[in-house]
């Protein structure tokens, strides 16, 4: 049970303090000051939200739900609080079937100005993280239990995780997926034997089916980030990260429902007390932010996001109180920045990573961790489950966010030659065509035609130049939108 004062007590009078390292530009400084009291720091910037905890505040030791059905080990009247004896009990149980994965220094360190490593947990064989949490949790289980099976619900990872190591530890798995789950996770969860059922809209309504189907069939149901053994599991990366990389200034994990930075902020602190830890959000799902903002976890609507892994509505009540005393900062992305990093990882690193994975990146891409400038930073590459198709898609986004992907419509000659002297302009600056169309119908001028191009330069002053040259020879020409990331780069 968490430590502290009764639910409800808080300080008499708090003052909002913003560290240098946080408010060295012209952010506005904020402050929820509900109840005259402040719930959390903050500072708002064009890349996204940075957020101190109020650690004057004491974690409330009970919260109220409105919620039908109770997970008996994620019972908000009576949140558990993980310790360190957890973590090292789950490190030695799950030692002979979870990998210990590598943690280099990254090739581009010098580049970002850290000494920069990356734990690669996307390496595991269901390619996240979740399996230490999800084998711990399995041989936790009583013999009954074992036999009877377990169910929860989950977008992917989880899921993967609970079904190849049920698979492995002959332990039957019901899996509950929402519509909007990766059909190639949908897939692998079958391929591992387990029972998958797709329904309902997000992961709300999806655990709200299984935890009804668990109490029908009479089944264990595993949450997959706040049951207090899966939270053990996952705080096994934040002991290998020790050993592999000792005294790290910082650790910067992703966070959806809290799970996971609960788990590892209690190795770290327990070990590096003096390590920071730095927690990463979606700005389309900041569940965790808001939960900070209220002393509370509350639901937070979801938003289609490249991060799908940490689109978690609400978070969990023992992650919460776990979590929260540990926390330094919490980072909140934008989903420019996601696709950028995971364009980033793929040509420097050689790592194909999904959204959630690539999130603590964006946060250093973005310029919202400049205070880690030549310190030891390792960054948790948590999963690399990422469907073909968006895989594509975040790789164009994140051309066109660092300004290498451009679309322009430029109104040019229709007299013969006119449309291959715009390409031959193209040519003599280097620029490549990946795409071109023209349209004639829609033109006041007869004797001029709409030409639509999309094109690959080499960086932003490259496309820069490129904007300028045509602007020199063509009177109409329409950029699309400027890529806001190199747009809120420039402006930091």
């Amino acid at each position: 049970m968490p430590s502290g004062e009764k639910n409800g007590e808080t300080p008499s009078k708090t003052t909002v303090t913003v560290p240098k390292s946080v408010g060295n530009d012209s952010a506005n400084v904020k402050a929820d000051n509900s109840n005259k009291n402040i719930k959390a720091k903050y500072v708002i910037k064009s890349s996204g939200t940075v957020l101190l905890p109020n650690h004057d505040i004491p974690v409330p030791t009970k919260f109220n739900t409105t919620e039908n059905v109770l997970d008996p080990f994620c019972d908000p009247e009576k949140p558990q609080k993980i310790s360190f004896h957890d973590v090292t009990s789950a490190a030695f149980l799950i030692k002979d079937g979870v990998a210990k994965t590598p943690c280099p220094r990254s090739t581009s360190s010098d580049s970002y100005g850290m000494d920069l490593y990356l734990k690669k947990d996307f390496l595991q064989v269901t390619g996240s993280f979740k399996e230490r949490g999800a084998r711990y949790a399995l041989l936790c289980l009583s013999e009954q239990q074992k036999k009877t099976g377990v169910i929860s619900a989950s977008l992917g990872n989880h899921a993967q995780a609970l079904s190849y190591h049920g698979w492995k530890l002959n332990i039957p798995v019901i899996v509950v997926m929402p519509k909007a789950a990766p059909i190639m996770k949908i897939q692998k969860c079958r391929n591992y034997k387990a029972t998958v059922i797709v329904d309902g809209n997000d992961m709300g309504e999806a655990k709200t089916i299984a935890m009804k189907m668990a109490q029908d069939k009479g089944m264990l149901y595993i949450n997959g980030y706040d049951h207090p053994q899966i939270m053990a599991g996952q705080g096994t990366i934040g002991l290998e990260i020790l050993e592999q990389v000792p005294n790290p200034d910082a650790v910067i994990i992703p966070v959806g429902g809290g799970g996971l930075i609960a788990g590892i902020a209690t190795a770290i602190k327990a070990l590096s007390p003096n390590t920071t830890v730095i927690g990463v959000e979606s700005e389309k799902c900041p569940s965790f932010s808001q939960a900070m903002e209220n002393n509370g976890p509350i639901h937070t609507p979801i938003n289609n996001t490249l991060a799908d892994g940490l689109a978690v509505p609400k978070v969990g009540y023992n992650a919460y109180v776990t979590a929260l005393p540990l926390i330094d900062k919490m980072v909140v992305v934008k989903e420019e920045w996601i696709a950028l990093a995971i364009l980033r990882l793929v040509e420097e690193e050689k790592c194909v990573v999904e959204g959630a994975g690539a999130s603590g990146l964006a946060a250093v891409l973005a310029g919202q961790l400049n205070e880690l400038k030549g310190k030891k930073v390792v960054i948790l590459l948590c999963g690399g489950n990422i469907d073909t198709t968006v895989f594509g898609r975040c790789l164009e986004r994140g051309l066109a966010a660092e300004g290498r992907l451009v679309k322009f419509q430029a109104e040019v000659s229709d007299r013969p030659g006119g449309i291959y002297d715009l390409c031959r302009l193209l040519s003599h600056l280097g620029v490549s065509i990946k795409d071109i169309m023209h349209e004639r119908a829609w033109l006041r001028d007869i004797y001029t035609v709409s030409v639509k191009v999309v094109c690959e330069t080499r960086d932003w002053s490259h496309s820069m130049e490129l904007k300028n040259e045509l602007k020199k020879h063509y009177t109409n020409v329409e950029f699309s939108e400027e890529p806001m990331a190199i747009l809120n780069n420039l402006a930091s």
